[in-house]
């Protein structure tokens, strides 16, 4: 099962929920937040996209 986590690094630029709004949102602070239990296959594509291109390294998709 892949899970994701946003680490307190985010600075809530929004580029993961852009990439992957399936799996990332924005929480009333501004700051991203996973709102799955799981990455589903069809979204792990945009969900690792969003791992690679945080600015500040915030987002860690892997295996459980």
């Amino acid at each position: 099962m892949k899970k994701a986590e946003v680490n307190t690094n985010c600075i809530g630029c929004g580029l993961c929920t852009e990439l992957c709004p399936d799996v990332f949102e924005l929480q009333d602070d501004g700051l991203a937040r996973v709102h799955v239990g799981e990455v589903k296959d069809e979204w792990l594509e945009g969900a690792k996209e969003a791992e690679s291109q945080c600015p500040v390294e915030a987002i860690s998709v892997y295996d459980e």
